[in-house]
């Protein structure tokens, strides 16, 4: 039923850019009839307005493949280097969260692990939205910043990384069984910045799934059962994701790029000091506005991936 609604606004998309064309053609005939200058003006930023809507649907209509018109959860982990690195997490952090709320996406953090003086050191956001994995699995990899550091006396010039990973979110209906017997459930203290505590009470859950060896943490909500119940959603994504990869070839192509993650073999670099320039490493793609970008404005990086995965497919 997700599927089916995802694909009827899609279809609904193509005849509202159908319809706008006929609208746009009636007035190019009625200026061509009529040879009115004020006609053409206005004409103008609608076949605009038109072009930029079409390029967007055809993007769109790259995202094919079985999860990618799913919700997305991704998380992000600082790199070595301490607080700075930590600050460039958290920095990461926003500018995702910046991105969804750009693009229509209800972003919710699961789970945020806090630095001893800065920053984070990992946290985890679960987006909703129709294709908001297939947009952010042109995400993946390490980011690298290089900044003068704000937590540096000496005003020297710092490189950061985080890694960023990005998982489907799988519908309810998908049945992932765990069994008890194979599930630790860890319970603690919710904290926040500098390890200080956000609550009295042990609301916050680790769980580990013994067999796979994969660990999910929630401390959001003040509830146990809730951040409980968040927690073990996140676990099942990445269980499902994990069994798709073994009998889908293009996940197994996937796991592979996750595996050669490293320091050093970053995707995307963020340069803000001795001048200022975003390039993507993959496709060469440079923005000078770094601001903008960290802002949440990313749309060209993804778009540019996109495209060229998909004509390397």
């Amino acid at each position: 039923m997700q599927e089916r609604a995802v694909l009827q606004r899609t279809v609904d998309l193509w005849k509202d850019l159908h319809h706008a064309s006929e609208d746009i053609q009636a007035m190019i005939e009625l200026l061509e009839e009529e040879d009115d200058d004020s006609l053409a003006a206005e004409i103008e930023p609608e076949i605009q307005a038109l072009s930029k809507k079409i390029e967007q649907a055809e993007i769109k209509a790259m995202l094919s493949g079985p999860s990618d018109f799913n919700g997305a959860i991704l998380t992000v982990n600082s790199g070595a280097g301490g607080t700075e690195s930590q600050d460039w997490a958290e920095i990461l952090q926003r500018m995702y969260l910046r991105w969804g709320d750009r693009n229509g996406y209800k972003a919710e953090i699961l789970d945020t692990q806090y630095g001893e003086e800065a920053g984070i050191k990992n946290c985890t956001i679960i987006f909703k939205g129709d294709f908001a994995y297939g947009y952010l699995k042109a995400e993946i990899g390490i980011h690298r910043l290089v900044r003068i550091s704000p937590y540096d006396s000496n005003k020297r010039r710092h490189t950061s990384f985080a890694s960023v990973f990005v998982y489907p979110e799988i519908e309810e209906t998908v049945e992932v069984e765990i069994k008890e017997d194979d599930l630790r459930v860890d319970v603690y203290r919710a904290s926040g910045p500098g390890g200080q505590g956000v609550n009295t009470t042990d609301s916050a859950v680790r769980l580990t799934h013994i067999p796979s060896g994969l660990v999910v943490q929630c401390q959001n909500e003040r509830s146990q059962h809730k951040n409980k119940a968040s927690a073990l959603r996140v676990l099942k994504s990445r269980l499902h994701e994990m069994e798709m990869e073994k009998l889908d070839e293009e996940k197994k192509e996937q796991e592979k790029q996750k595996k050669k993650i490293e320091w050093g073999s970053q995707i995307r670099s963020y340069v803000l000091h001795p001048y200022q320039m975003v390039k993507d490493l993959r496709t060469n793609v440079e923005k000078g506005n770094v601001d903008a970008v960290l802002d949440g404005d990313i749309e060209e990086f993804i778009e540019a991936f996109l495209l060229a995965d998909k004509t390397a497919s």
